[in-house]
């Protein structure tokens, strides 16, 4: 397994080292510079257990099947025994549907945002919010949201100031735990304009703005994945999702991914971890 995850790195690390995003998303929550990527071995936090804790959609998720598998599911792979992550992203969820669940209604109000029926917040975030049970000082916690907040209709569609102001509320979470936050902008599906796979995703800018305000990290994980799918040529596409090299990996739609598509977005999101000298890039293989 570590060979082939590091001959899966070796195919895009080329491609990430151009592609890294900005300086300027490479802070702590404390607005201090990153983290070095790499420590001594006398560094005794190196060796000290923490949690890399994930939340966002599908294509972060844990398989409920063979298909779809979410990128997230392939993430504790690619670190040593130090760390354990612990996937609470949830298939069919905006950021708003993962923080507030069923207290989100299909009512919209005059700024045209979904209402809340209740302020409490589902019991995924309440468990990693638990003092006892949840999120601890030297955690990480990687964020991806974007792909459903989009939708028009309620009870996914979140606004784009409503989405800058909910991921400043999980940074803001985070950072008041001593836990080191990350955002990345949500991973693109494969569309292709002749032989070049091109973006699909939206809420980019708003996610770099909101790790701008926080002081948290951004991965550029759109741009990423973008550049990872024309290095394998998975363009031009006729529509077909279940052969050839996009078959195998996507599902059988051109969003989802099959086992070894995850995988290979996980390693380029732990890649653009090392480019960007964030501090979680220590605990990889």
């Amino acid at each position: 397994m570590r060979k082939k995850l590091f001959a899966l790195a070796t195919l895009v690390v080329s491609v990430m080292a151009l592609t890294s995003g900005p300086a300027s998303a490479t802070l702590r929550p404390d607005g201090g510079p990153a983290d070095c990527a790499t420590r001594t071995a006398s560094d005794s936090t190196a060796a000290a257990s923490i949690k890399v804790w994930l939340a966002g959609d599908s294509t972060m998720a844990d398989p409920k099947t063979s298909c779809p598998v979410g990128w997230g599911n392939q993430f504790d792979a690619l670190f040593n025994d130090s760390v354990t992550v612990v996937n609470n992203a949830v298939a069919g969820r905006s950021i708003q549907t993962w923080l507030y669940e069923s207290n989100v209604t299909t009512a919209k109000d005059s700024a045209g945002e979904c209402v809340l029926s209740s302020q409490t917040y589902a019991q995924r975030w309440l468990g990693m919010l638990d003092p006892n049970t949840g999120m601890k000082a030297g955690d990480y916690l990687v964020v991806q949201f974007g792909i459903n907040d989009g939708d028009p209709n309620c009870p996914r569609h979140v606004g784009t100031a409503r989405y800058k102001q909910l991921m400043g509320v999980i940074a803001k979470a985070a950072a008041d735990r001593g836990v080191r936050a990350i955002f990345a902008t949500p991973v693109a599906a494969i569309t292709c304009s002749g032989s070049t796979a091109v973006g699909n995703r939206g809420f980019l800018t708003e996610t770099f703005a909101a790790g701008t305000a926080a002081g948290v990290p951004v991965i550029d994980l759109h741009k990423l994945s973008l550049a990872l799918y024309n290095n394998l040529k998975l363009c031009p596409n006729n529509g077909d999702y279940g052969s050839g090299a996009v078959g195998a990996f996507f599902c059988a739609d051109h969003t989802h991914f099959e086992a070894a598509g995850a995988r290979q977005i996980a390693v380029v999101v732990a890649t653009a971890l090392r480019n960007q000298q964030i501090g979680l890039a220590s605990y990889l293989k």
